[in-house]
C-alpha cells in the first residue's frame, strides 16, 4: 500500500506543503467543515474532534473511494484559553501581546478516515486502543472494519512554546507584514514570526500545523509504509 491515495481535508498551505513531504499520491479537497466547539471540550477534544470532522466530512463528498482522508486541526493554548485566528489586525496584536515572554502549548490533532469504510462500526470502543508517541502525543483506533482493518484513527500532540519578549514595536511591524492574519495564536512559526521563538519543546511540525511523526505512526497502523523493504534492508 505504499501508493495509497491520501485526501488532505485541509485548504492550508502549509499542511499542504507537509504532506507531500511523504512521497505519497495527495488530492486536496477543503472540508469546509463547522468549526463550533463545546465549551467543556479540553484542548485535546477540541483538535481531535475537529479534525475527524473534517475528515469525514470530505469522505462523505469524495467522489474518489479509494484511499486515506486526513484531517488536522491546530489550537494554540494560553492559560488554558484556546487563541484562534485574529479576526482583525488588533485582535492580532492582543494576542502576541499575551504570549510575549512566556510559554504556550501548541495542540494538533490528526484523524484519518479510510475512504472506502462505510459508517463506523465501533467496534474498538470495547478497549483501549490507545497508543503513545513519546511523551508528546497520543492516538487511538475509533473505528474498525469486520475482519479488524482500522476505518477510523484520531490522534493529537502537544507541544511547548516559549515567546522572547516582544516590543510594541515589533508586535505592530509582524501584525503589519500580515503573516499572523491567517494563523492560530497570530504566529507562524515557519515564517518571520519564527524570530520571536526562543525556545521549542516537541514536535516542530505539530507547530506548523501537521504532525508528520503522529501520522507516520497512524498511516503504519492502515497497512502505508513510506520506505520500500529494500531501503530499510
Amino acid at each position: 500500500m505504499s501508493e495509497t491515495l491520501l485526501i488532505l481535508a485541509s485548504s492550508s498551505p502549509r499542511r499542504q506543503e507537509l504532506i507531500q513531504m511523504l512521497g505519497l499520491p495527495v488530492m486536496i479537497m477543503p472540508s469546509d467543515a463547522d468549526e463550533t466547539v463545546e465549551p467543556d471540550w479540553t484542548p485535546g477534544q477540541i483538535v481531535e474532534r475537529l479534525s475527524l470532522r473534517k475528515a469525514e466530512a470530505v469522505r462523505s463528498k469524495a467522489a474518489e473511494r479509494q484511499g486515506i482522508v486526513v484531517g488536522s486541526d491546530t489550537i494554540v493554548v494560553l492559560d488554558g484559553q484556546v487563541l484562534g485566528k485574529p479576526r482583525n489586525a488588533d485582535e492580532a496584536v492582543e494576542m502576541l501581546s499575551s504570549l510575549s515572554g512566556r510559554e504556550h502549548r501548541v495542540f494538533s490533532g490528526v484523524a484519518l478516515v479510510d475512504a472506502a469504510a462505510g459508517e463506523p462500526s465501533d467496534k474498538a470502543g470495547d478497549y483501549d486502543t490507545t497508543m503513545h508517541l513519546g511523551d508528546i502525543g497520543q492516538y487511538r483506533i475509533q473505528s474498525e472494519s469486520p475482519d479488524g482493518r482500522p476505518e477510523i484513527m484520531v490522534g493529537h500532540t502537544v507541544s511547548k512554546v516559549t515567546f522572547r519578549p516582544m516590543s510594541d514595536e515589533e508586535i505592530w511591524a509582524y501584525v503589519k507584514t500580515g503573516d499572523p492574519l491567517d494563523k492560530a495564536g497570530a504566529y507562524g512559526v515557519q515564517g518571520i514570526g519564527s524570530v520571536f521563538i526562543e525556545k521549542i519543546e516537541g514536535d516542530f511540525y505539530s507547530i506548523m500545523g501537521l504532525p508528520l511523526n503522529l501520522l507516520y505512526q497512524m498511516l503504519l497502523r492502515f497497512g502505508i509504509r513510506l520506505f520500500h523493504q529494500s531501503l530499510l534492508s
